[in-house]
């Protein structure tokens, strides 16, 4: 067993050997002690080493049996395959097969999908047998999905130790406020949740893991507020871990007094660039926020804001595990705790991880992004624009959902947007695109924008299943409108 594996567990063994009935799960009525959680990932190990198998997936919603067979997976050094709720059939069709598991854990509405895709249910098992080379680089404990440009799922392997030792930093980086009572908001399948969840567990505090449904959130990016904020007003959690439009919509909430951060000590927000004017309409209602940046080739997170050492507007610095260095052309290149490997290819050998990502350090070692390498565009004044940024000022105002900005050889950028409601006016769009554009230097500003007709989404081709713009099927599909302002200045007398 390797080294942070071991740890782990004796740290698991020794929250329970104190038999105090402290409660270490809480599922959506479920409620288990760490001397229970124990001894039930023990008899799930066995229940894995009965089967003989090398890869198990699970396809479960949040819950105390999700967190039970991933501890049970990890400690028995089985390869792990997390499913996204969010990932269409086809997506986790792909994902089954190309990893070759041979069990699977799953919701009990994916029984069609699973016999379509050739498995046979064996007791709380589906069952599959692969013949065939190995995909996997040897040593991968977890095998994590991540929904690229184009949309196929990409695996991403890592090694338990890569896994582990981020989530140690996790928790010692929010040691200070010392959260007892962590709340899972995002999917177990999505790494960073996943990782602090552990980082809950080596605390000995809380782990909260109601169901998505219970918390109100559907897919990738639908949310019913109210009920959301019930549960967290039910729960009372002392940390989250929030995606941008997360934070927005509880700081939108907490404006309006429909809901109390008052129990909250650490809120990490990551996933996307936040803005700092979101950052800081959050401080002034009390929610604790620390902004970080990772990636899953990394395993997860790389830097992190943190008290007493908070600068907003950037990811913070490198945590100990890592070292972070700028390529000649500004791109973010990570050592410490990078993939085995991607699924399928050969496995990755060199010292530093090429992130893609754009960024540049202050005097005392903050990390600033500065949007993706790949995204940037140059506008014909020469000013190179990267996109995200813009977008991320934009969407966190009141009253833009989704907005797409272009640039690409033009002298004014343009947005695509889509409004929150569709009762919003296009004075309050317009309003909302000067509130941004006040926060962006000339050459970012948008000058022109259209109001679409239709959101983005992964059903129209123009969205990744993790909520991503298709930036090029975009491009394809609105190129008259984005360049349409450009050809009418040029045409002006």
């Amino acid at each position: 067993m390797s080294l942070e594996r071991q740890r782990l567990q004796e740290t698991l063994r020794s929250h329970a050997g104190r038999n105090d009935n402290a409660l270490a799960l809480w599922g959506d009525t479920l409620k288990v002690s760490y001397t229970t959680l124990y001894a039930e990932v023990m008899y799930r190990q066995q229940r894995l080493r009965d089967e003989n198998v090398k890869v198990i997936a699970l396809a479960l919603d949040n819950g105390v049996e999700a967190i039970l067979w991933d501890l049970a997976a990890l400690f028995e050094g089985l390869t792990c395959v997390t499913l996204p709720p969010f990932f269409s059939p086809a997506q986790r069709a792909h994902c089954l097969e190309q990893s070759q598991a041979e069990r699977v854990i799953a919701e009990p509405e994916l029984e069609s999908e699973l016999l379509a895709a050739g498995y046979e249910r064996r007791g709380e098992f589906w069952c599959r047998a692969f013949e065939g080379p190995d995909r996997l680089p040897a040593g991968t404990a977890k095998l994590t999905f991540t929904s690229g440009t184009t949309g196929t799922p990409k695996g991403v392997c890592l090694s338990a130790d890569s896994l582990l030792r981020v989530a140690r930093e996790l928790e010692e980086a929010s040691k200070p406020t010392a959260p007892q009572h962590h709340v899972a908001l995002l999917p177990l399948a999505i790494l960073l949740e996943n990782l602090g969840c552990y980082a809950a567990l080596y605390a000995g505090a809380t782990l909260s893991v109601p169901s998505q449904k219970t918390l109100g959130i559907q897919g990738a990016s639908g949310v019913d507020l109210p009920r959301l904020l019930g549960c967290l007003a039910s729960r009372a959690p002392e940390s989250l871990i929030l995606v941008p439009q997360l934070l927005l919509l509880l700081v939108s909430a907490a404006e309006q007094k429909a809901f109390d951060p008052q129990s909250l000590r650490f809120a990490a927000v990551g996933g996307a660039r936040v803005s700092e004017d979101l950052l800081h309409r959050a401080q002034r209602v009390g929610l604790p926020v620390y902004e970080g940046y990772g990636l899953s080739e990394c395993a997860s997170v790389v830097c992190l804001n943190r008290p007493g050492a908070r600068r907003p507007g950037s990811v913070g610095r490198p945590l100990p595990h890592v070292d972070v260095r700028l390529a000649e052309d500004g791109e973010v290149l990570i050592k410490g705790s990078t993939l085995l490997g991607y699924l399928g290819e050969p496995a990755f050998s060199d010292e530093w991880w090429p992130s893609g990502d754009l960024g540049e350090f202050d005097p005392e070692g903050f990390l600033y992004l500065k949007g993706r390498k790949k995204h940037q565009f140059v506008t014909s004044f020469g000013r190179n624009v990267n996109p995200e940024w813009v977008e991320s000022e934009l969407t966190q105002r009141q009253h833009i959902a989704q907005a797409f900005v272009y640039g690409e050889a033009l002298p004014h950028n343009h947005a695509l947007l889509w409004p929150h409601r569709p009762d919003c006016t296009d004075a309050q769009l317009a309003a909302a695109v000067a509130a941004a554009n006040e926060a962006l230097p000339g050459y970012a500003q948008v000058h022109h924008w259209t109001r679409l007709k239709q959101p983005f989404t992964a059903a129209n081709g123009l969205l990744t299943a993790n909520g991503r713009p298709r930036r090029e099927a975009i491009v394809a599909q609105y190129r008259a409108v984005l360049t349409e302002s450009a050809l009418s200045e040029e045409s002006a007398p």
